[in-house]
């Protein structure tokens, strides 16, 4: 009897996926929940197991094939995949005494196997010619000092033409026999064709439609990053061993980030046709770099969760980010991002809007600069903060003092710990 593999339910408004890698091939052994086929949608990845042990049948989608939900993928044999019979093994003929090898004579010495004489060496090394290529009258072949050609007469060389009169010297054309010209290169020959995965080809088109759709503006400010710092130094290793999380620099951004959007509503609002929706909860999205591209998993109900269950969500979804474990649900209904370019070493970027949202967080590297200080020029670790924005349903003003309140929290811990 056998079981049907077929495509999942693939979540909300997810009707087709492609085909991303088998791990298995026909006739392989499988065991219950393994997983057989790997499938890419426009927002996760997901593994479909074995619903049941046996051998695995014909596959009846390829790799890089598009399927929909509910298509078949192939089909398992139930029960213990059984070897197949050995066949009799025929005895084997008795070999017949082996004939004694052919030992093959050492080819005879050539007639130009004599190295040539002592005199004829040093006419040879003289003239510049290899042995090889004189006859030799002495005895087996060997060259003698007569059989040496005489060296050719080097050509006397010709005399330089008189200088001609500095003025009126018509220019001389440049010889272009002895010019190397590159032969065309074949670069189709070292061109090699990818095919876009579904998740990148949902990103890149959700990324150009924010362009198309949102009047998108960015507007900068920098943040001293040392009361963070100091704050995350003294307490990071007592914070990892009460939480059982470490103490990193999201969390921070994430509590700065929801006393700001408090304080402006329109940067956690959406357009709507010709409405405005302006949204009384807080799900940050944190962007996650990985191999197959960028996604954007969503911690909800951020405001009302402690630094320690922030760091631990934001932790354990990059985990399983990297690993392909999110599901769909959870990359849903961010009303607001946050992006990390500092970690691959970015100074400054103008980062594009997750839409529908309004507004997006670009963090930057942190790096000693100098500023002025009660009149006094210090060196500080510095970071550039960059606030991306639909113009439409935000004023500048407003970018302006979201990006004034993030810096004030950061610069002073203590104010959002207290929501001051």
């Amino acid at each position: 009897m056998a079981t049907e593999i077929r495509v999942p339910t693939l979540g909300e408004s997810v009707t087709e996926a492609i085909v991303g890698k088998w791990f298995k091939k026909s006739g392989d052994t499988v065991n219950v929940d393994e997983p057989l086929v790997e499938l890419e949608t426009d927002k996760v990845t997901v593994e479909v197991p074995a619903p049941v042990a046996g051998v695995l049948g014909d596959i009846k989608a390829t790799e890089g094939e598009t399927v929909a939900v509910g298509a078949l993928l192939g089909a398992i044999t139930n029960g213990a995949g059984a070897a197949a019979p050995k066949a009799d093994k025929a005895p084997e003929p008795k070999k017949a005494d082996a004939a004694p090898a052919k030992v093959e004579a050492a080819p005879a010495a050539t007639a130009t196997s004599m190295p040539p004489s002592p005199a004829a060496s040093k006419k040879l090394a003289e003239a510049g010619i290899d042995a090889s290529e004189v006859k030799g009258s002495g005895k087996r072949g060997q060259v003698l000092k007569e059989d040496v050609p005489a060296p050719a007469a080097k050509k006397a060389p010709e005399p330089a033409p008189p200088s001609a009169p500095a003025r009126g010297l018509a220019p001389v054309p440049v010889p272009t026999q002895h010019l190397r010209v590159p032969s065309p290169s074949n670069d189709a020959a070292r061109e090699e064709r990818v095919r876009m995965t579904r998740l990148r080809q949902t990103i890149a088109q959700r990324l150009k439609d924010a362009q198309n759709t949102a009047a998108m503006l960015t507007t900068f400010n920098d943040v001293d990053m040392g009361a963070v710092m100091k704050l995350r130094s003294e307490y990071k290793d007592l914070f990892e061993k009460r939480h059982g999380v470490k103490l990193g620099f999201m969390g921070f951004f994430v509590k700065a980030c929801l006393q700001a959007l408090k304080e402006i509503p329109a940067v956690n609002a959406e357009i709507d046709g010709d409405e405005i929706i302006y949204k009384n909860y807080y799900h940050i999205g944190v962007a996650v770099g990985t191999e197959r591209g960028l996604v954007v998993p969503v911690v909800r109900e951020a405001d009302r969760m402690s630094l320690a269950e922030i760091e631990g969500q934001i932790s354990d979804f990059g985990k399983r980010a990297r690993d392909g474990k999110l599901s769909i649900d959870e990359m849903q209904g961010g009303t607001f991002t946050i992006t990390n370019g500092g970690v691959y070493g970015s100074l400054m970027s103008t980062p594009i809007l997750n839409a529908p949202q309004s507004g997006i967080l670009g963090m930057h590297r942190i790096e000693e600069r100098p500023v002025v200080r009660n009149g006094e020029i210090v060196a500080r670790p510095m970071m550039y903060l960059a606030l991306s924005y639909d113009h439409r349903i935000v004023d500048g003003k407003e970018a302006v003092a979201f990006l004034v309140r993030v810096k004030e929290c950061l610069e002073d811990p203590q104010r959002f710990l207290l929501e001051l």
